[in-house]
C-alpha cells in the first residue's frame, strides 16, 4: 500500500475480539446474579463466578475489580438502551413518540430483564450490589445528557438537558426499584413501569 493512503476506519459492528468480550462479561454477570440469588454475596467467592461462567479466575479478575461489580454488564445493557431511544426521539416528536419508541422489544432479552429484576430486588439488602448500581446510574447521566442535547440540536449539553437527563435517570432508576420491590414482578409489568417513569421524567420536556 503507498505510504500516502490511509487505511479506512472500521464501520458498523465492533471487532469479533470484542463482541466476544462483552459477551463474556455479560455471561460472567449472569453467573453472579444467579449465585448471589441462590446463597448471597458473602457466600459467594469469585472463584465460584468465574466457573460458573466457564472462565478462569485469572480472566474474571482481569474483567472485574470486585465481585460485585461483576453485575455492571447487565446494568450497563439498560442503560445503552435508554440512550439509544432517546437519540431516536427526534426534537419534531412529542412525547407520545417517546413512548412509543420506549416500547422496546424486551421480548427479545426478557431472561436478562427478569434477572435484572431479580437482581436490583437483591440491591435492598445487598449493600454492595447496592453501591454498583448507583454507580451505574450515576455514569448514566452524562450518556442521557449527550442524548437529549443531540436531540435539542447542541454540541454538548447545557443546563436544561443536564437537568432533563438527571430527573430522567431519577426516574427510571426509582420505577425500576418500585416495581422490582414487588412480588414476583413480571415482564410485562416492567415494560409498563418504565413506560410510566418516562412519562413521569419526560412530562417537563418540550419537543
Amino acid at each position: 500500500m503507498p505510504h500516502d493512503q490511509k487505511t479506512p476506519a472500521r464501520l458498523g459492528r465492533p471487532p469479533l475480539t470484542e463482541r466476544r468480550k462483552a459477551e463474556t462479561r455479560l455471561e460472567v454477570a449472569r453467573a453472579a446474579v444467579r449465585l448471589f440469588l441462590a446463597q448471597g454475596v458473602a457466600g459467594t467467592s469469585g472463584e465460584e463466578i468465574a466457573e460458573a461462567a466457564g472462565i478462569s479466575s485469572r480472566t474474571l479478575w482481569r474483567y472485574f475489580p470486585t465481585k460485585e461489580s461483576c453485575i455492571m454488564p447487565l446494568l450497563t445493557g439498560g442503560i445503552e438502551s435508554t440512550a439509544r431511544q432517546l437519540r431516536s426521539w427526534r426534537k419534531d416528536q412529542g412525547l407520545a413518540d417517546l413512548l412509543a419508541i420506549a416500547r422496546t422489544p424486551l421480548t427479545e432479552a426478557a431472561d436478562d430483564a427478569r434477572t435484572m429484576l431479580r437482581l436490583v430486588r437483591l440491591t435492598r439488602t445487598e449493600p454492595g450490589l447496592r453501591a454498583v448500581w448507583l454507580e451505574a446510574h450515576r455514569a448514566a447521566e452524562p450518556v442521557f445528557a449527550e442524548a437529549l442535547a443531540h436531540r435539542a440540536g447542541l454540541p454538548e449539553p447545557d443546563l436544561v438537558t443536564t437537568v432533563q437527563a438527571a430527573m430522567l435517570n431519577v426516574a427510571l432508576r426509582v420505577g425500576v426499584e418500585h416495581y422490582a420491590s414487588h412480588d414476583n414482578p413480571d415482564i410485562t409489568g416492567y415494560e409498563s413501569a418504565i413506560r410510566e417513569a418516562l412519562l413521569v421524567a419526560a412530562g417537563s420536556f418540550t419537543s
